[in-house]
């Protein structure tokens, strides 16, 4: 991890497309800003482990297999 200071004003690039503006600083809060190219997503974390657990549970199957099968097979 790197670690670095900025102050208000200040910015960072990453990949020589994304900047990082810290806007302002108020207590233990930092407000930032970030300019990015739109084909960039852009979450919070907690955003992103909730969007990555609902894929996850899309994607397991609801129903067990064997259920499944006795529905399907004519009588």
């Amino acid at each position: 991890m790197l670690i670095l200071t900025r102050k208000k004003g200040q910015s960072i690039v990453i990949n020589n497309n994304i900047e990082i503006v810290i806007s302002a600083i108020d207590g233990d809060q930092v407000k930032i800003g970030i300019v990015a190219p739109s084909e960039v997503n852009v979450l919070r974390k907690e955003v992103y482990l909730a969007v990555q657990q609902s894929n996850r549970e899309a994607a397991s199957p609801r129903i067990n297999l064997a259920e499944l099968k006795k529905i399907t097979r004519p009588k």
